[in-house]
């Protein structure tokens, strides 16, 4: 298949999204959720192979290299041997490559795509492993991974030596140059949540990698993984304030996407969750009744956790573009990977 004909992927992660999360962006956005607009609705069945409950290296891990493996294992098999990711392939076939999170860019869903090691807390290892791994455009937190670090190493010159301008100041557009890759590192650690004051950080670097790729690609395809990963933070904290306005900012974001590829007509979008977390629901309020005691108002919403972790619930797939078809139905999450791979023409 020649280069020009293979799509363009863009991979978007909710973290710890289930339905429940999904949904509140059609109760608590002033406007119907970009989400409708899919065509293509699968589910996933998130386990790990260690455990019924998968964590986000683990789920991350299936979905970048197409192997069920351990909980806390980043681009690793079950026997810790490193397995090759779609990042990794697809750049040794000249594809442009990006990540984008809200955590920090060696947290544990973006560093699957990338990194190699056998346990997720690993991020100073996995800090390394970034300036040596093929990614084209990064964007997210993690400064205090790089820069000041325990081991009072400072890899800021590593950075131009592997041919990386690096920003720690700000998600400012460059004079995009084909042999340079781009990484903005824009917090000590993950960014700061929405409903405490960020911006919209995800959808503009989501916005700002397409302008970097349509500038750099030329017939080049590209593969982007963009993760909302503080939804899951909001499920762990039992905060409902800070989980739908995380999912609202992830679904701007589904919307950049989405309007990029039905622009270009050659980009696939799919938008899935590596777990749910929080055991999540939006409940009727109850509300007292004169002579009839309490009852259920269906009209007035509350958020109901059942859980401060992950749930084994199947997640939703959501998918658009050429041959996505193929996304609807039950399957495994790691068949995510093969159905990638198949629709870039290499499976």
């Amino acid at each position: 298949m020649p280069k020009a004909k293979r799509p363009n992927i863009i991979l978007m992660i909710g973290d710890g999204m289930g339905h429940a999360q999904l949904s509140t962006a059609l109760f608590y956005g002033n406007k119907e959720p970009q989400y409708l607009r899919f065509p293509i609705v699968g589910l996933s069945r998130t386990s790990s192979s260690s455990h019924k409950i998968t964590d986000s290296a683990a789920g991350a891990t299936a979905f970048s290299c197409g192997v069920k493996t351990y909980n806390g294992s980043i681009g690793m098999a079950a026997d810790t041997t490193a397995l090759e990711t779609i990042l990794e392939y697809l750049d040794k076939e000249n594809w442009k490559t990006g990540v984008i999170a809200t955590s920090s860019i060696t947290h544990a869903t973006p560093a699957s795509f990338y990194a190699h090691v056998p346990l997720r807390k690993q991020e100073f290892e996995i800090a390394e492993q970034f300036l040596s791994a093929q990614v084209d455009f990064a964007a997210g937190g993690g400064k205090r991974f790089f820069f000041n670090r325990l081991d009072e190493r400072n890899l800021y010159p590593d950075f131009a030596k592997a041919g990386i301008e690096v920003d720690t100041t700000a998600l400012e557009a460059k004079e995009w140059q084909k042999d340079k890759r781009y990484a903005y590192l824009l917090a000590k650690d993950g960014m700061i949540p929405v409903y405490q004051g960020r911006d919209e950080f995800l959808p503009n670097a989501t916005a700002m990698a397409l302008d970097y790729f349509d500038a750099t690609a030329a017939d080049e395809p590209f593969f982007m993984m963009v993760e909302g990963s503080q939804i899951d933070w909001g499920g762990h904290a039992n905060n409902g304030e800070y989980l739908v306005n995380e999912m609202l900012d992830f679904d701007k974001a589904i919307g950049v996407a989405l309007d990029y590829a039905e622009k270009d007509g050659n980009t696939i979008v799919i938008v899935t969750a590596d777990h749910e977390c929080g055991g999540f629901a939006m409940v009727s309020e109850e509300v007292e009744v004169p002579f009839r005691g309490k009852q259920n108002d269906y009209d007035s919403l509350r958020f109901s956790f059942g859980s401060g972790g992950h749930s084994s619930t199947m997640v939703p797939v959501l998918a658009y573009g050429p041959g996505t078809q193929v996304f609807s139905g039950i399957y495994q999450n790691n068949s995510i990977y093969q159905k990638m791979m198949m629709l870039a023409g290499y499976n």
